[in-house]
């Protein structure tokens, strides 16, 4: 009390403001610190999915935070929360499937309303299905099927999807198993028949007229990821670097040819005809006029003769060999294949405190490579070609160094916390050193002067005349006592300034207005009252 008796009013506001700000800053460092660290628990929501997620959060009195449509709850409580949330079907998936047809009465509903519900709950359940993948944050899918007319014919169902990743751009691998996805789902749907459009790289996975398969990208990384394996198995995982180049027959192209081997013959059929012809011929003598008569001789003794013949044809039909062959080929067909595998070494100490690099040894080497060359399909006769080599590999951090252990702060840091943390200390060192500890060494020195002796009041008629703070008074120096009825200054001495005395003259001052204390008080009072009249 007689600290604060001795400030004055300004001092006293200050004081106040000073210890209010500091108060409230170190209530501010102490709300961040015990305040949980928020994490994401759903973003992307729909109003009233994230409605529902914000109402369930109330009832459990869980602390959230939005911002800008993404929900924060406290780290430590996120996971439990998705676990609980997703057992009540929240978040709400806007996609709705089967459970359409089941508002539908078979009073009042056609069949074309049916058929519009039935496609409608297909597109919700496959939209959910593409949904379930991590990588995949939204899907549509959306079903071009014709109606039951018997009037139209070779009219084959179709169908596209939209899909907005988490990440980067979907993957042809992805695009093709989303296209066999749907085109299983729907009856009489081909898988070419599905387009797969990503957000934000466009239409994916389109195949050719022709209907070619995997590209030459989707080989190359199928090619890469089987010597991946196999260097990573003998060197060890991150050892191992290797890209595959694989160049395609882009160009279709269509072959007939039709030969004959006329060494090659086979009977398919044998005709045989057999013919006898037999005649026989008898003499009938000479002719002469009698014979001509009609009463006369008809000739003399002649001679006769017989004919026989035989006639045998065989026809034999033969049938050439004959080969039709038809090539087709399509692009896609690997032309040139181009491998490149880069082995990181060991490193062993040189004996003056460095490590040197040591490659792997040639035979070692050729035994990869013969891996290599097998699991690629190497063909020498096709130009391809396997570049094996082990050199080092760069290591920011040096060579020989072991895996950077974790420190103390292994979880998630808030730099925005930390920065406002940072503000808010030194605002509170600021106004503890520059205001209140100036002010409080200012009340330790009025209380110091309320121990040594309290002014005394002018109307006290024992107190004296009041000092002017003037050398000599209007009556001279008669009334002043002797020397030897005042103070005794004896013991102050002299002071020799060419031999200074050991004792710091702060505690020689400090020591005499202990023992002087009713003088100092009086040279006090007569300095303050002088003050106070120079103010205006």
């Amino acid at each position: 009390m007689n600290s604060w008796a001795a400030l004055g009013g300004r001092q006293r506001m200050v004081v106040m403001g000073a210890t209010v700000a500091m108060v409230l800053a170190v209530w501010g460092l102490a709300r961040l610190a015990s305040a949980p660290n928020f994490a994401l628990l759903y973003a992307g929501l729909e109003n009233d999915a994230a409605g529902d997620v914000v109402t369930a959060l109330e009832q459990r009195g869980v602390a959230y935070d939005v911002r800008g449509g993404a929900i924060f709850v406290p780290e430590a409580e996120r996971d439990a929360l998705r676990l609980t949330l997703a057992s009540e079907g929240l978040p709400a998936n806007s996609g709705q499937g089967y459970e359409l047809l089941d508002s539908l009465t078979g009073f009042g509903t056609t069949s074309q309303m049916f058929d519009a519900a039935y496609w409608r709950a297909k597109e919700g359940e496959l939209a959910r299905t593409i949904v379930s993948n991590p990588q995949i944050a939204g899907a549509r899918v959306h079903i071009a099927n014709t109606t039951a007319n018997p009037f139209q014919r070779d009219v084959k169902p179709t169908a596209s999807i939209s899909v907005t990743t988490t990440g980067g751009t979907l993957s042809v691998q992805q695009a093709r198993a989303l296209k066999y996805l749907v085109a299983s789902a729907v009856p009489g749907m081909e898988p070419e028949d599905v387009a797969v459009i990503d957000g934000k790289g466009g239409l994916v996975g389109a195949e050719s007229e022709t209907g070619a398969g995997p590209t030459a990208d989707d080989k190359a990384v199928l090619l890469r990821d089987r010597v991946q394996r196999l260097m990573e198995a003998r060197v060890g995982n991150g050892n191992a670097v290797v890209e595959v180049s694989v160049d395609t027959v882009t160009e279709s192209e269509m072959i007939r040819q039709r030969s004959f081997d006329p060494e090659g013959r086979v009977v398919i059929s044998t005709d045989t005809q057999e013919s006898s012809d037999q005649s026989q011929n008898e003499g009938g003598g000479n002719v002469t006029v009698a014979s001509n008569l009609p009463s006369g001789d008809t000739g003399g003794n002649g001679s006769s003769s017989n004919a026989q013949s035989n006639d045998t044809r065989e026809r034999v039909n033969y049938e050439v060999s004959e080969t039709t062959r038809e090539i087709t080929k399509v692009p896609g067909a690997i032309k040139r294949l181009t491998v490149a595998v880069l082995v990181n070494g060991s490193y062993v100490d040189d004996g003056s405190g460095g490590q040197t690099f040591v490659p792997i040894p040639d035979d070692e080497l050729t035994a990869l490579r013969e891996l290599v060359s097998s699991a690629v399909g190497y063909d020498e006769a096709r130009g391809d070609q396997i570049t094996l080599r082990s050199l080092p590999f760069e290591r920011p951090e040096g060579l020989g160094t072991g895996p950077i252990e974790p420190g103390l702060l292994v979880g998630s840091i808030d730099t925005m916390r930390l920065i406002q943390m940072a503000v808010l200390a030194v605002v509170a060192l600021i106004l503890g050193l520059f205001v209140v500890r100036p002010v409080l060494a200012g009340t330790e020195a009025a209380s110091a002067e309320g121990a040594m002796g309290a002014l005394p009041s002018p109307d006290d008629p024992e107190a004296g005349p009041a000092l002017d703070g003037e050398i000599e008074p209007l009556g001279g120096f008669g009334d002043l006592p002797m020397m030897g009825d005042g103070p005794d200054f004896s013991g102050m001495g002299m002071v020799d300034f060419d031999n200074p005395p050991d004792e710091d003259p702060v505690d020689r001052l400090r020591n005499l207005i202990q023992e002087r204390k009713t003088e100092t008080v009086e040279i006090l009072r007569s300095w303050l009252e002088e003050d106070k009249e120079r103010t205006p």
